[in-house]
Parts: structure tokens; C-alpha cells; sequence
């Protein structure tokens, strides 16, 4: 339900005006503006951890919007460079006008991972990543990516384990030497293309990270972003790797700004490499709702709000 609720458009310009709804917002983002999420980069940073920026908004149909987007990613990567920030952004192919012309989405995502590559330090290019978004783009999306990783080595993209097509996916990606971010998956999804049940989700998801984390993968140089907040596979994961001689340093976890900080402070203390993703914009009501999908106390929280 609450993701249905994510993609209604009569609550996405109500909702947002309801004090209790922005109060539960700001635990999941630090702001609407690009200088908040640097902000709250640099708090990060400061504690070890890395983070991965991106501006919220989705299937953009207008090109001088989407222009817009790309000059907004444009500066942010600049205004990274000039801080000194290991942040990383991932970006959405409808943001960049895939619902417009494929030609033309290709086009701003070279520019941003030109982008990208100039705001890292020299010989270490910064990766863009590419967000998944619904089934309908998956076949787009990924596309796209094998294209771009023919001409950049510093393009990544985000798989989403509740696809029962993910495991092709994450072999062809191992194929090309890919980077991949691992997502359970956040889209309301027919259970004739993804798994209903959460423990179908979270065994998928284990298998896919031993793969992705696996000898195959890593002589073709993959690199493996585990996105999950769940400490039970978390935990399975990374006792399954120190089985496998993965050392703490090589495993790389990700979760979202405002989910789990002291698991984020516990992953950095044992030697892990840890992302949080930070949000940022205004057209965050969509994104929001399915934060509050994945984790029922996520909900809970909306309540206390709700009568604080």
C-alpha cells in the first residue's frame, strides 16, 4: 500500500505540506539543498564513512529539465572536488530523459561520468552509479550501462535482488568486469517477475552477494556494493567472506542516511568500507514512501510524529 501511495500524484502535492510528514522526512534526508547533503557528507566523512549523493526526482519528460538535472550534477561534482569528499552520485536514467530519447539520456550520462572522473583525485576517478528503477527500465537501463562500460571503466549500476531475472543480470554484469550495487528493491513488483516473500528476497539477495563477492567476480575486478540494513545478512555476509580469505577492507557496505547509524559506526570500526546514500530535493514524497515501505518501524516513527 504505501508504495502505491508513493506513486499517487494527488499525495504527492498534498502530503508534502503536512508538518508531521516533513518531520519524518528530515530523519531520511538532512535537506533539500545540495549544500545540506554536503553538509552531512562531511559529518560522515568525519566519523570514516563515504557517501553516495543523489538529487530525488524520477521520469523527467522535458529536455531543458533534464538539462537542468545534469548541470545540477555537474556543480555538486565540482563543489565535491573542492571539499575533498570521497562522495560518489548515483543518478536516475529517467532523470537524464531516458522517457525522452535514449540518444539524448546517453549523451547527459557521458557528460556526468566525465563528471565524475574530473571530481576524484588524478588516477582515481570517481564512479558514477546508475540507480535501477521499475521492471519496465531494467532492460534500458542495463543497455545503456553495457554501453557506457565500453567507453568508462568508472560506471556502476544498481541491481535489485527481488527480480527473479537478477541472477542473469548479475552474471552478465561479472562478464564486462562491472560494478554493482546490491539492492533488495523498493518498487511494488507483479509476482510473476519478482519474489513476494521477504525470505525469498533476503535468500536471493545472500546468493547474489556470494556471487558478486565470489573468485569469478573478483579476477574480473568487480566491485561489489552490498546496500542492505538488514544485520542478520549483514552479519551472514561478511562471516561468509572472512570463510572465503575476503579480508574486512575488500567488503564494501551501503546503507541510507538516517537507517542503522550505529551498524554504519560498527562496520567502520571492524574494518569495513561503508557508504551512506544521502537524499536531497524536493521531490522527495516518493522516495520517502518507499523508505517507509521497506521497515515497518519506519512507519512507527511516521506515527509518533504524527501526535508529537
Amino acid at each position: 500500500m504505501l508504495v502505491d501511495a508513493s506513486q499517487s500524484a494527488w499525495l504527492r502535492e498534498r502530503a508534502p505540506r503536512f508538518a508531521f510528514v516533513r518531520r519524518t522526512a528530515r530523519r531520511f534526508l538532512p535537506g533539500e539543498s545540495s549544500t545540506d547533503a554536503l553538509s552531512a557528507a562531511r559529518a560522515l566523512e568525519d566519523h570514516g564513512i563515504a557517501s553516495l549523493l543523489t538529487h530525488l526526482g524520477e521520469n523527467i519528460d522535458n529536455r531543458a529539465e533534464a538539462d537542468a538535472v545534469v548541470q545540477q550534477y555537474i556543480d555538486l561534482l565540482r563543489r565535491v572536488r573542492d571539499a575533498g569528499l570521497r562522495s560518489e552520485i548515483s543518478i536516475k536514467l529517467t532523470q537524464l530523459g531516458l522517457n525522452i530519447d535514449a540518444e539524448l539520456c546517453f549523451a547527459n550520462l557521458s557528460k556526468l561520468i566525465e563528471a565524475s572522473s574530473a571530481a576524484g583525485a588524478p588516477g582515481d576517478a570517481k564512479t558514477l552509479w546508475i540507480d535501477m528503477e521499475q521492471s519496465p527500465f531494467v532492460d534500458p537501463t542495463l543497455e545503456l550501462y553495457r554501453r557506457a562500460r565500453k567507453m568508462y571503466r568508472n560506471v556502476g549500476v544498481c541491481l535489485q535482488a527481488y527480480l527473479y531475472r537478477t541472477e542473469q543480470d548479475v552474471q552478465s554484469i561479472i562478464s564486462i568486469g562491472g560494478s554493482v550495487r546490491l539492492v533488495k528493491g523498493a518498487y511494488s513488483e507483479p509476482s510473476e517477475i519478482a519474489f513476494p516473500k521477504k525470505s525469498d528476497v533476503d535468500a536471493n539477495f545472500f546468493a547474489l552477494a556470494q556471487v558478486l563477492l565470489g573468485p569469478e567476480a573478483r579476477r574480473a575486478g568487480v566491485r561489489t556494493a552490498i546496500a542492505t540494513h538488514d544485520r542478520t545478512l549483514i552479519a551472514r555476509i561478511a562471516e561468509w567472506a572472512a570463510s572465503q580469505s575476503i579480508a574486512a577492507n575488500q567488503l564494501e557496505f551501503a546503507m541510507l542516511y538516517g537507517i542503522q547509524r550505529a551498524e554504519q559506526l560498527h562496520l567502520v570500526h571492524a574494518g569495513y568500507r561503508t557508504c551512506v546514500l544521502i537524499s536531497y530535493g524536493s521531490s522527495w514524497f516518493p522516495w520517502f514512501m518507499r523508505r517507509l515501505a521497506e521497515r515497518p518501524a519506519n512507519v512507527l516513527f511516521l506515527a509518533r510524529n504524527l501526535f508529537s
